[in-house]
């Protein structure tokens, strides 16, 4: 029996997230000193207009919340993050240093806000599966998340995503809903800044992990360093298959995926993927109960 934990990407992100956060005021000096800008002001409604602030208060939560879920006793033998999610993913595993991920993420949310400052972004359409939806897209559109079976996301322009909803509709979609994403996240027309990123991971050193770290991108468990900065890199222009990834981490034996703050959403996601198991938002259920389930998932090993 294995304890999986999951970090969100854009979305769930609301001002004030980072007040309060446990440990939070060491982590937030920590960021604080290496961005060169007070990080505590990160989470201001203005600046979370800004992808680069969005995914640095995502990577910053995500790791406060799993080292503390750490500092209590919590063995973790599997992490996996939904886009940006990867990169706390890869920090609480042992992959990625704190301090290197605060520098990447920064200049990861720099180049995707960019490369498409308007006119692009992501729709979900829910009740369609990939099959039905495929045929539906233009030039200018693309699969962007398989989040579940009948939970999927575009990537494109307004135009073209407002033509695909039309259409999605038409075809039985129970709902479109154009996500608060400005950047038009895993397809390929954010190839050139990955490339970019990828340059910069050169000059970066990942460790093996202590822990698998389950890439939410391909679905498979990574231990290699080279391939574990590959996938960081280059998932901004990668489709996300959280869906092929849950089920994955289900049949490597997971039986308890614990999503790091803030929303619940990829809890609701893997509870469609696990055949078997349990998956419970930290934010929502807390951390005595969190703790309380690892603790028999530890016992049934």
């Amino acid at each position: 029996m294995k304890l999986l934990l999951t970090f969100p990407g854009q979305g769930p992100q609301r001002a004030g997230m980072l007040q309060r956060l446990p440990g939070g005021e060491a982590l937030l000096r920590q960021a604080s000193e290496v961005l060169g800008e007070s990080a505590a002001g990160l989470d201001s409604a203005e600046a979370l207009r800004h992808t680069r602030a969005v995914q640095l208060c995502l990577l910053i939560a995500g790791v406060a919340h799993a080292r503390s879920l750490q500092d209590q006793g919590l063995e973790v033998d599997m992490t996996s993050g939904l886009s940006i999610g990867s990169y706390p993913a890869a920090v609480v595993a042992g992959a990625l240093a704190f301090e290197d991920a605060l520098r990447l993420v920064s200049l990861r949310g720099d180049l995707m806000e960019e490369a498409y400052p308007h006119g692009y972004g992501l729709t979900a359409i829910i009740g369609l599966t990939l099959t039905q939806l495929e045929p539906l897209l233009g030039s200018q559109s693309w699969i962007a998340n398989i989040n579940a079976e009948q939970q999927l996301v575009i990537a494109g322009s307004d135009e073209a995503m407002r033509q695909v909803g039309e259409k999605a509709r038409l075809a039985g979609a129970q709902k479109v809903h154009r996500l608060a994403v400005s950047v038009p996240s895993h397809c390929e027309l954010l190839a050139k800044p990955a490339e970019k990123l990828a340059k910069a991971f050169a000059e970066v050193t990942l460790c093996r992990p202590h822990c698998a770290y389950l890439s939410g991108s391909s679905g498979r468990v990574l231990w290699q360093p080279q391939q574990i900065a590959d996938d960081l890199a280059w998932n901004m222009s990668r489709t996300v298959r959280w869906h092929e990834a849950m089920i994955a981490a289900n049949e490597r034996g997971v039986r308890l995926a614990i999503e790091m703050p803030p929303g619940s959403i990829l809890t609701g996601l893997t509870r469609q993927a696990f055949s078997e198991g349990e998956a419970l938002s930290l934010e929502q259920g807390g951390s005595a109960l969190a703790l309380t389930l690892a603790g028999r998932i530890k016992n049934q090993r």
